[in-house]
């Protein structure tokens, strides 16, 4: 058995911990790692600008693509005799673990440096670091070399102004052959110019010989609306709702309604980008899904046997929330997560009467914001029965598994393709022949499709209708809807112009609002105008897409072209030759195409409506038609 004595315990002194377990502080000693200690060395100027005593940082990576600079314009390391260990207190401050001016609220109200570790552990990790600081008119300067002192402080000469430069070599005996990424740089100073706003931070390429400067008097608002673009994300609203609350603690939150399908949540603590979230996260989901519940239960606009879930309430949503506190409580060195317990109370007690107030007091983009969430649970629950029932198409060019009934196109490209959805097989089949086969696909439909108001998820993903439309659009339905699998950009209902295919594409429409809303969204799905009425005078044609259009044109003829017009009725799409057909109602150049929209502010009321149309009940359905009065010329009930 080998021996174990007091001769086998290593004491580590001044910097060793940081060389021996580098893991530890910046999280490993791969790319990550690398550029965590540029971060350590950039959030110290923060905390400066943070506090009120500096106004820009500019970060310089050298064309060596291994060292990098930090400077600021803040009030400078301390150089003056520590009173306790009698060195330079910058010395102190970069050859100590656990040295710093950050743990109390003296130097510093609020920071991202809590443990006097990271600029240290920056010093032992580094080949070689130079300091230079100007306070009191001079400039001093103290080098380095994998965390210890090469010479001592030095008298540079005057200086106007104050300020700290750190300039750094990470160490290849750690990290080997690693280099900075400038876009990872890019992305992380950028981010902080929008959590502090009004700090001016510029970042120099010597590697590509670029200079960008990053400066939002925005804020986060300006952060919520780029998170949205960038993630491809359209607003319902035009600008962030927006609150800053300071208690004790600053809270800021942007949050942005979109029609995301996912909810997106960017957090920060003291300026710390808080990947992992935390308490001060938590309470802002906590905020928003109590303050639009309260809404919806106090204006009594839940539908009845709809359940609505905190992710439907969320969902879609890009919410940014920074904190500053005095005492963060971050879950390791690299400082991921905010585990503050308080903190998520406090947010979400400052975040919640603030976003009710806001609701209230803005009545259409609470109504928008609601009927996102109406029309998120009602997706929820067509999904989750869909995920068996309907596979979604495999890639644009894979054809095996199309319904047979469709006609498809030759054209792989959906953006040049379009599908018109046609009432009986034998419209079907002049449509089919009358067609341009290169861009245009045609699927018939076999009679009235299912009612989805009324019908059960299980009624629905049997309906063979239903589920042949769904598979040729190729795009799945509800929460598995992709936008990119979308095999069609312009869906077109085609049914007769009668009061019959007018009850028809309004099954449709409602089954495109609840279960595949993103494509009147996204302005995808159309409603044909075939004529009704054929009007020949001599060697002209005119086409009467109704009773009013027929007495319209007839009213600008003479007596004697009236009297000498051959009106023909047609009683079907089945009833025109192809060519007819293709010439009035699938030519673009001739055609009439009305694209399906929810007009601005009307997104409940349009929602209310579908439900009391196509509901089970029938007393809402007879008073709006009763309402509708006169705008009603023939309805078939």
């Amino acid at each position: 058995m080998a021996e174990y004595s007091g001769s086998d315990i290593q004491v580590l002194e001044g910097l060793e911990p940081g060389r021996k377990r580098p893991g530890r502080d910046i999280g490993g000693t791969g790319a990550d790692g690398y550029h965590h200690l540029l971060w350590e060395i950039v959030d110290n100027s923060v905390d400066e600008a943070m506090n009120g005593h500096a106004t820009t940082i500019q970060v310089t990576l050298h064309a060596d693509g291994r060292s990098a600079t930090v400077s600021d314009d803040g009030r400078g390391i301390p150089v003056d005799i520590h009173p306790k260990v009698k060195r330079p207190t910058l010395e102190v401050i970069l050859c100590t673990l656990h040295a710093g001016g950050k743990f109390d609220n003296k130097a510093y109200s609020a920071s991202g440096g809590l443990h006097g570790v990271g600029s240290s552990v920056v010093n032992a990790l580094s080949e070689e670091l130079v300091a230079t600081v100007k306070r009191g008119g001079t400039e001093y300067r103290m080098a380095f070399r994998r965390g210890k002192v090469r010479g001592g402080l030095d008298k540079v000469g005057e200086a106007r102004g104050t300020g700290t430069t750190i300039k750094f070599r990470p160490d290849t005996e750690v990290f080997g052959d690693l280099t900075f990424e400038s876009d990872r740089v890019r992305e992380r100073l950028e981010v902080v110019s929008y959590i502090h706003r009004g700090l001016r931070i510029v970042l120099k390429d010597e590697m590509s010989g670029t200079s960008e400067e990053f400066k939002h008097d925005g804020g986060i608002r300006d952060w919520a609306l780029t998170l949205s673009k960038r993630n491809a994300r359209n607003a319902l609203v035009p600008e962030p709702f927006y609150v800053q609350k300071q208690n004790g603690v600053r809270i800021e939150l942007a949050l942005l309604w979109t029609d995301g399908t996912r909810e997106l949540f960017a957090s920060y603590a003291n300026g710390i980008p808080t990947g992992m979230g935390g308490t001060h996260e938590q309470g802002s989901r906590d905020a928003v899904t109590r303050a639009v519940r309260t809404y919806i239960d106090t204006h009594e606009l839940q539908p009845r046997g709809l359940v609505l879930t905190a992710e439907d309430i969320r969902e879609g949503i890009v919410c940014v929330t920074s904190v500053f506190l005095a005492e963060p409580q971050f879950q390791g060195q690299t400082k991921d997560k905010l585990n503050n317990p308080e903190m998520r109370g406090i947010v979400e007690g400052a975040i919640r009467g603030a976003l009710e107030q806001f609701l209230n007091s803005n009545r259409t983009i609470a109504d928008l914001v609601v009927n996102r969430v109406i029309q998120a649970a009602r997706a929820r629950l067509a999904s989750r029965s869909a995920e068996e029932q309907v596979r979604r198409k495999s890639p644009v060019n894979n054809r095996l598994n199309l319904p047979g009934k469709l006609a498809d196109c030759s054209s792989n490209d959906p953006s040049d393709s379009e599908l018109f959805i046609v009432e009986g097989d034998s419209a079907g089949g002049s449509a089919k022949q009358g067609r341009d086969r290169e861009n245009q696909a045609i699927l018939p439909l076999r009679g009235k499709v299912l009612n989805t108001e009324q019908a059960s998820l299980k009624k629905l993903l049997e309906n063979k209708e239903l589920s042949d439309i769904v598979s040729a659009l190729g795009c799945g339905i509800g929460k598995d809807f992709t936008k990119d699998r979308l095999r069609y950009h312009r869906i077109v209902l085609l049914m007769d112009a009668d009061v019959d295919g007018h009850h028809i594409a309004t099954l449709l429409l409602t089954f495109f609002y609840r279960y595949m809303p993103e494509l009147i969204a996204g302005g995808y799905l159309y409603i044909a105008q075939p004529p009704l009425y054929r009007i020949e005078v001599g060697h002209t044609t005119h086409w009467a897409g109704d009773d009013r259009e027929k007495e319209r044109i007839l009213g600008r003829l003479s007596a004697g072209q009236r009297d000498k017009a051959e009106i023909s009725r047609f009683k079907g799409l089945g009833e025109m030759p192809p060519k007819v057909l293709y010439d009035t109602t699938l030519d673009p150049k001739k055609r009439r195409l009305l694209r399906v929209t929810v007009p601005d502010g009307q997104a409940v009321a349009t929602d209310q409506l579908i439900a009391d149309l196509m509901g089970k009940d029938a007393a809402p359905r007879y008073q709006a038609i009763m309402d509708a009065g006169p705008e009603i010329d023939d309805l078939d009930v």
